[in-house]
């Protein structure tokens, strides 16, 4: 019986140890996102599918804070290294690090996959730099604009008020202004960066070329696209001076019921549909001059510096993550536009699309939406058109005299970054 009883506790033993063997014989993903909140919760269960899928693998996810946040870590982490194995990377931004052999280039990687044949063409063209592919779209998404239905109502406007030119958007916003700023209410929210670009390119302009790479920060579309989006706050005073210099904060007042419009990336829907229920309505950009728009979001990269079967299996999780299922689940919780085209057919994005009014706007955007230029002086451009906006925006500088500034040091950077 003693002698059974031993023999029964050493096989349990073993299975124990060879249970511990295999869990620490997995690999280990450590990936590096911006997705909190709702986006974060709809990313979380996709990588629990993926780990189910392939137990082999563990994918060890850690927030880190939006764009830039990410690329200021990702910058310090590098000397240090202390860098993940895959990164979210915002597609304007990735050739900062593509082009100074950060990342891998993944090429042999997707043209070994059949995903590649799934993908739209859209989806595939933000991914590449000079014909190599650097990042696998994930979260792609153009912005769009978001009005409240209450506050439309109480103001005096129809839902079907027309929202298509600089003119239709500002006099909506000067109605809300003076119907309902004595409670609080602003008519629009400052433009965010996204939006920023948005309008540029509206007004037929751009602020870099995306074939030439030229820099077009001081030509006259932009310089009145910004003053247009300047005067929302400083003249027209329908817009507060908080989003200017705080967008995330502008971006709660609407969801909080205080703004009335709003222009913002088709991947916040998720979050404000949970906060404003049936009273948030999505309609197209504005087409002032134009119908065009930027297609933002990011993909996902993979460091240079990771070992090689640590890339194989960041590289199976990156493909899991833009396979139908997994970019159903994401469409259907955020709203950001569908990358796989074997997407649309699922039950998943279907019960989304019928019940859930507004989140095929951005779809509907695609036969007018771009790619930005992405060489390495973007991520500096982007970093300090913030400082230039809030100049013009708060009234500090004339919107000419300040971008053809900015316009003339982001040529001097292009030219020192080698470009």
């Amino acid at each position: 019986m003693i002698r059974k009883l031993h023999a029964a506790v050493a096989v349990s033993v073993f299975a124990l140890l060879a249970v511990g063997s295999s869990a620490e014989a997995a690999t280990t993903v450590k990936f590096w996102h911006t997705f909190n909140k709702t986006n974060g919760e709809a990313l979380t269960k996709i990588i629990a599918s993926f780990e189910a899928a392939h137990p082999d693998i563990h994918v060890e996810q850690e927030f880190v804070g939006n764009y830039n946040d990410m690329v200021a870590k990702l910058q310090a982490g590098i000397p240090a290294r202390r860098t993940p194995d895959a990164v979210i990377l915002e597609i304007t931004r990735y050739g900062l690090f593509a082009n100074n052999n950060v990342l891998t280039d993944l090429t042999p990687y997707v043209d070994a996959d059949p995903l590649k044949n799934d993908l739209y063409d859209f989806a595939r063209e933000i991914g590449t730099i000079k014909g190599k592919n650097y990042v696998v779209p994930f979260n792609s998404s153009t912005p769009v604009l978001y009005f409240n239905k209450d506050i439309f109502t109480r103001a005096g406007l129809s839902v079907d008020t027309p929202l298509k030119t600089f003119d239709d958007v500002l006099a909506a916003a000067k109605t809300i202004q003076a119907k309902l700023g004595s409670e609080g209410i602003s008519g629009i929210g400052a433009p965010g960066q996204f939006a920023r670009w948005g309008l540029v390119m509206s007004n037929d302009s751009e602020l870099i070329d995306p074939k030439t790479n030229d820099i077009l920060l001081d030509k006259p579309n932009t310089i009145e696209a910004y003053q247009w989006m300047a005067s929302l706050v400083s003249q027209h005073k329908v817009a507060s001076p908080d989003g200017v210099t705080d967008e995330d904060k502008g971006n709660a007042l609407f969801m909080a019921g205080k703004v009335g419009i709003d222009m913002d990336s088709t991947g916040s829907y998720g979050g404000r549909k949970k906060a404003l229920g049936d009273n948030l309505v999505v309609r197209p950009m504005p087409c002032n001059k134009v119908c065009s728009v930027p297609i933002g979001g990011a993909g996902i990269g993979i460091m240079a510096s990771s070992p090689k079967e640590v890339q194989d299996a960041a590289y199976k999780f990156v493909s899991y993550a833009a396979s139908p299922e997994a970019n159903a689940i994401w469409f259907a919780a955020t709203g950001y536009l569908p990358i796989n085209k074997k997407s649309a057919t699922l039950a998943v994005t279907l019960k989304a699309l019928e019940t859930q009014p507004g989140i095929d706007v951005a779809i509907n955007s695609l036969p007018y939406a771009h790619g930005r230029a992405r060489t390495t002086v973007v991520t500096w451009m982007r970093t300090n058109e913030y400082k230039v906006w809030q100049s013009i925006a708060l009234g500090q500088r004339k919107a000419d005299e300040a971008l053809k500034d900015f316009a003339e040091q982001t040529r001097k950077e292009n030219q020192r970054a080698g470009n």
